[in-house]
């Protein structure tokens, strides 16, 4: 609740002052903190691994407390990080909207979007409810990807599985085919975001 009553008030505040150009400055300033964001979000992950990592090496049970503490911080920090770069985004898209307008009554001799841009109007509408959905249609893609990506790799190891049935084995007497794993893994990272970003 309060990032999104900040960035309302941010809005507000920088398109009185200084029209579009005001929301532009404010998204830069939030773009500022990019580098903190990104190391923030870092954390929590890097200390999660570092846990993993404490608990197959059987370390004392004392480290894996620690790695625990570290990674509640890091998913606190993670969450602000967020947040932070949701507001961001925000302020740029708004800001790019803003360009995009004035440059279409530009181009048009003040014959389009003169008084601005009107929701009601039907056409306007319709494409904003388009624009909406794009965002949606990208995350389902994305994630049919990573359930397509993630099937074929269930393939692959029941296949191995078949093959070599001593990998079950406590002791196994056969190493599994990891590059053939870790060939799926890449072949469907890359082929399967062709669609979303073309």
């Amino acid at each position: 609740l309060i990032p999104v009553l900040v960035l309302g008030l941010v809005i507000y505040g920088s398109f009185t002052m200084c029209d579009m150009y005001g929301v532009s400055l404010a998204a830069i300033g939030f773009l500022a903190n990019l580098a903190t964001g990104l190391s923030i979000d870092v954390y929590g992950p890097v200390c999660d691994n570092a846990g993993g990592i404490a608990e197959m090496a059987e370390l004392d049970p004392s480290v894996r407390d620690k790695t625990d503490a570290l990674d509640a911080a890091g998913n606190t920090t993670a969450a602000i990080g967020k947040g932070f770069a949701i507001g961001s985004a925000a302020l740029v898209s708004l800001a790019l909207f803003g360009a995009f307008v004035t440059r279409l009554r530009f181009a048009s001799n003040n014959t389009l979007f003169a008084n601005g841009v009107n929701i009601l109007e039907p056409l306007a509408f319709a494409f904003l409810v388009i624009g909406g959905m794009i965002p949606f249609a990208f995350a389902a893609m994305t994630m049919k990807s990573v359930g397509l990506a993630a099937m074929e790799m269930v393939m692959e190891v029941q296949r191995q599985f078949d093959e070599k049935p001593h990998l079950l084995d406590a002791n196994p007497t056969e190493r599994p085919d990891y590059d053939a794993c870790i060939a799926i893994s890449t072949k469907a990272s890359l082929k399967e975001m062709i669609p979303p970003g073309a």
